[in-house]
């Protein structure tokens, strides 16, 4: 080969590698919870859309979806995310514990990095043929209730902490807490792995009679299965759910991809995310959007983690991990 054929060679070599880092750089990768899958599919197309609006840059966003805890897991063991975009602040702590997001993550985006909410609630079937209204329901002989394994996802352990928090919420004891969960889980038939899968088991597989799940769930029922196919009731109290964000900050320092994960983040509190979050039932922190859904968030009296379990840490430590709470209770 000449001198000018391995120059030409080597300028070809540095232009693809060039252009292969630029990809990289102009790329994400979104690794989220079971159920946002939709919400992050409309998010995706307006960021990319006001991405190049500003910087006059394409933009490609990948989505990664199944039970939060499941995800948190495969990040931190090599699935090379650029944000996470989770339903529980424990699966972002796990994550910084391991040093794969910054330690004060927390303190990176307003909210405590949490730019939406949710709450738990229940979805019968269309007209409630059994009666459900409040939690004390969920527990008579003959219903059968659908909900996440706790241990796998942020949804399940809600769910839990929501029924528990009931009890305290009506002057219960926590050992009234601990015996009514007991009998709630008794209604279990099965533990699904994550929302969707517990959206499909109840209406799939037609299993169940109410399914306790995420109130921007009946938004993709409705659109995936058709609306009039489940009813929502919203108990007497029920638990504030927040959305933690983060930057994976070992894939980004790989990738170059820094600054474009933290203004995809960012733009989860604009206008108009806040207006796309809404719209999928997603409670939105802006108080004039969360204002102009009013019908779409039903009033609720809700309470925080914080008034009975410390912090999603600590419920994690008592209920969830080995041997916690949810071992001693759930047999099957």
């Amino acid at each position: 080969m000449t001198t000018t054929s391995k120059l030409k060679t080597l300028l070809a070599a540095i232009a693809l590698a060039s252009s292969g880092l630029a990809v990289a750089q102009n790329s994400l990768l979104n690794v989220s919870y079971d159920v946002a899958r939709e919400f992050y599919k409309d998010y995706n197309a307006a960021f990319a859309a006001h991405y190049k609006k500003t910087t006059g840059q394409d933009v490609k966003i990948d989505q990664s979806h199944a039970g939060s805890s499941a995800q948190a897991r495969a990040v931190n063991d090599g699935l090379a995310a650029d944000v996470v975009t989770m339903n529980t602040t424990t699966d972002v702590q796990f994550l910084a514990d391991n040093g794969v997001v910054a330690k004060d993550w927390t303190k990176k985006f307003p909210h405590d990095a949490s730019p939406t909410t949710s709450t738990m609630l229940f979805l019968v079937r269309n007209g409630n043929p059994k009666g459900i209204k409040d939690w004390e329901d969920l527990i008579k002989p003959g219903i059968q209730v659908i909900v996440v394994n706790p241990k796998t996802g942020g949804n399940g352990r809600y769910a839990y902490l929501a029924a528990w928090g009931a009890i305290r919420e009506k002057g219960g004891t926590e050992a009234q807490a601990a015996e009514f969960v007991s009998k709630l889980y008794k209604n279990v038939p099965v533990l699904a792995k994550g929302g969707r899968d517990a959206t499909a088991t109840f209406l799939q597989r037609n299993q169940g009679d109410v399914l306790i799940t995420f109130e921007s769930e009946v938004v993709s029922i409705d659109r995936e299965f058709g609306a009039g196919k489940v009813d929502s009731v919203y108990p007497s109290v029920s638990i504030i759910a927040e959305n933690p964000v983060a930057v994976v900050e070992r894939t980004v320092a790989k990738k170059g991809t820094a600054q474009l994960a933290k203004a995809y983040l960012d733009y989860l509190y604009s206008d108009e995310a806040q207006e796309i979050a809404a719209k999928h039932a997603i409670r939105p922190r802006s108080e004039a959007v969360l204002k102009k859904y009013a019908e779409t968030f039903k009033p609720l009296k809700q309470f925080t983690v914080a008034k009975y379990f410390g912090s999603l840490t600590e419920a994690q430590k008592v209920h969830f991990n080995d041997g916690g709470q949810f071992d001693k209770i759930y047999s099957k």
